[in-house]
């Protein structure tokens, strides 16, 4: 498509959403001009013009939290934008996953959905992101970024203490602490895999490479 085909308004903006490619969760809205909405395509990194600065930026040039975008859309009128990204760390300069964090309609602040969740229900990749930003961007009263400075010895300690604890808890057959303590042994697990630059991906793979592999296959 031709950019000139864009509406945009009369200071040569037009409205852009940023979207999850991998749960649909909206992350923030910001503007774009026809510089940016170039500058998206061809590099596949999310741009955005700034209004109080006047000036092109691309989403996480200082802070990181880069947007790699895997589509963009273009609305019925076309006067509005969609980016579809994956994200690293966090949306919005809060620290927030999310800029849409807080609901008029009710008093509990839950972020905007994502696909097949609760509202107030973080997927493995949401929370790991949160667990690198806290490793790129150390807060003194954050739990995660303690125990990275602490070191891997630390880390390793806290994921054999909740996978004992995991275990406490299947042996005692109940099932809240069955689920309690495996929550506090996979968030555990992540910050190790963080510490490493590895993430839930590189299990991911791993899982897809196994699946369907005859039991002798792996050696046991």
């Amino acid at each position: 498509m031709n950019l000139d085909e864009i509406k945009y308004d009369d200071k040569g903006m037009v409205a852009a959403v940023a979207q999850d490619a991998l749960n649909g969760q909206v992350l923030m809205f910001a503007y774009a001009n026809k510089e940016a909405l170039k500058k998206t395509i061809e590099t596949n990194k999310a741009h955005y013009w700034s209004r109080s600065r006047q000036k092109l930026w691309m989403k996480g040039e200082e802070s990181g939290h880069v947007q790699d975008v895997q589509d963009v859309f273009y609305d019925c009128d076309m006067d509005a934008v969609l980016y579809v990204v994956k994200q690293t760390g966090v949306a919005c300069h809060t620290g927030e996953r999310t800029c849409f964090y807080r609901s008029l309609t009710s008093d509990d602040d839950a972020a905007a959905p994502s696909y097949n969740q609760d509202m107030n229900t973080k997927t493995l990749d949401e929370v790991y992101n949160v667990i690198i930003d806290r490793k790129q961007n150390p807060k003194d009263d954050s739990y995660v970024s303690g125990l990275f400075d602490k070191g891997i010895d630390s880390i390793l300690k806290k994921v054999g203490e909740e996978a004992g604890e995991a275990i406490i808890g299947a042996k005692n057959k109940d099932k809240n602490e069955l689920i309690y303590e495996t929550a506090d042994l996979w968030f555990h697990s992540m910050i190790a895999l963080a510490y490493f630059d590895l993430s839930p991906k590189d299990i991911y793979k791993e899982l897809g490479r196994r699946f369907g592999k005859k039991k002798e296959d792996y050696g046991q």
